[in-house]
């Protein structure tokens, strides 16, 4: 494993811990000190979207890591919460036991979590997944969620 500081392959494992469907590993350079985090994860059978030009793509949650940073920038979200959001998002996705899921579900499974992380992060990707199309659009949408914390 090269360290992302110096290059150097040398480093150790200083804690372990498993995960849902990863293991994650804190490791430090033995040539720089320089501490870092590293994640291993089950190969599993390739997952295809459906976009919605009916188009296919392997399925990536880097892509999902980036919609959710980008909602979350600025709000007390760490990136240890986004990971296990999607951990959690690509298990349901994985639970559905088919090798092509609609992008339409993914967007969705990634609403649900992000409801429960942070409602301004929600909103935030809410809003450019379902590309609103007026204030109204997100009047409805604030409305659904103050009705779920009353």
């Amino acid at each position: 494993m090269k360290c992302p500081k110096c290059q150097s392959e040398e480093s150790r494992v200083v804690d372990s811990r498993q995960s849902e469907n990863s293991i994650r590993r804190r490791r430090e350079c033995e040539t720089c000190h320089n501490r870092f985090t590293t994640f291993e994860r089950i190969e599993e059978m390739p997952l295809l979207v459906i976009k919605k030009d009916d188009t296919r793509e392997v399925f990536n949650r880097d892509k999902i890591i980036t919609g959710i940073v980008r909602s979350a920038q600025k709000r007390p979200v760490s990136s240890e919460a986004i990971e296990k959001t999607v951990e959690r998002v690509e298990r349901k996705i994985r639970m559905l036991a088919e090798n092509e899921v609609s992008s339409d579900v993914v967007g969705e499974y990634v609403m649900e979590e992000l409801a429960e992380l942070d409602e301004i992060t929600y909103v935030r990707f809410a809003s450019v997944y379902r590309s609103f199309k007026d204030v109204s659009d997100l009047e409805e949408l604030l409305r659904n969620i103050t009705k779920k914390n009353k």
